[in-house]
């Protein structure tokens, strides 16, 4: 960090008293969040930013993509697990027992029981993330992939798969949409915690004369971070950092030493 950019951060690193995080409220009530909030006397509101609408059957039929002409499923989330599902539905298919599921993390693969009987089928899994899956993939370069996705994804699988000569087709069976945010004062906030770009997007969306002032802004991932400083905006937070894998960590973080705690 440069002189002229550390001289800067200590001019914005003014007390907190509220955060707007851009995601649903915790279910669980022992959420870090709750914990710090309490302990610093904080106002936390949680707000989703972004919704996930369902592709219309109409629409993907547009795609001309047969799904039965392929041989393996590839899931990064469980939204593309239902929304495919639903598709399936609504085109009357049933999967063939033989058909093969590439998941990006065993909770993903676990979510498949609601679908179908998983003991019966051909799962693998990946640890966390699209990379752990490309050994188990190459291990089965002769099948024929599909990838449900959003119409907003990332390109690591269809770069992989392009580059190792892969057979895929991309089917978007969901968007990613703005959530209407009328009613929200976003300037009474002293942070807004973002987690994916179209949470950014959302911000813009919703609010296209939104100045920054002196709300200070967190994003979780490089890629978030980077649609928050491209769209103009000052960058306060990021997270994941070595002694706080998650947002709610970063921001205590942050907390502590904004407000000399």
């Amino acid at each position: 960090m440069s002189e002229i950019t550390a001289k800067y951060d200590q001019e914005r690193l003014t007390k907190v008293a509220s955060i707007l995080v851009t995601q649903a409220r915790p279910a669980d009530n022992n959420s870090p969040y709750f914990d710090f909030a309490g302990k610093y006397s904080l106002k936390i509101e949680f707000r989703p930013f972004i919704e996930i609408q369902g592709v219309s059957y109409k629409d993907f039929r547009k795609q001309k993509i047969n799904i039965l002409d392929h041989t393996a499923i590839i899931f990064t989330s469980r939204n593309a697990v239902d929304h495919f599902f639903r598709i399936c539905q609504e085109a009357k298919l049933e999967m063939p027992a033989d058909m093969k599921y590439f998941c990006v993390t065993e909770q993903t693969a676990n979510y498949l029981q609601k679908y179908i009987v998983i003991r019966k089928r051909k799962i693998f899994t990946g640890n966390k993330t699209a990379a752990d899956l490309f050994d188990l993939i190459r291990k089965h370069k002769s099948e024929k992939f599909l990838f449900p996705c959003s119409n907003i994804r990332g390109n690591d699988i269809p770069d992989f798969m392009d580059t190792s000569g892969l057979h895929l087709s991309e089917a978007v069976m969901y968007e990613t949409v703005p959530s209407d945010l009328s009613g929200l004062d976003v300037t009474s906030f002293d942070i807004i915690a973002f987690f994916s770009p179209s949470g950014v997007n959302s911000l813009l969306h919703n609010f296209p004369d939104f100045k920054q002032n002196g709300i200070r802004m967190a994003a979780f991932g490089p890629t978030t971070a980077r649609a928050v400083t491209e769209a103009g905006f000052i960058l306060d937070i990021e997270a994941p950092l070595p002694n706080a894998p998650s947002m709610a960590g970063a921001l205590e973080l942050y907390i502590k030493k904004a407000n000399n705690l």
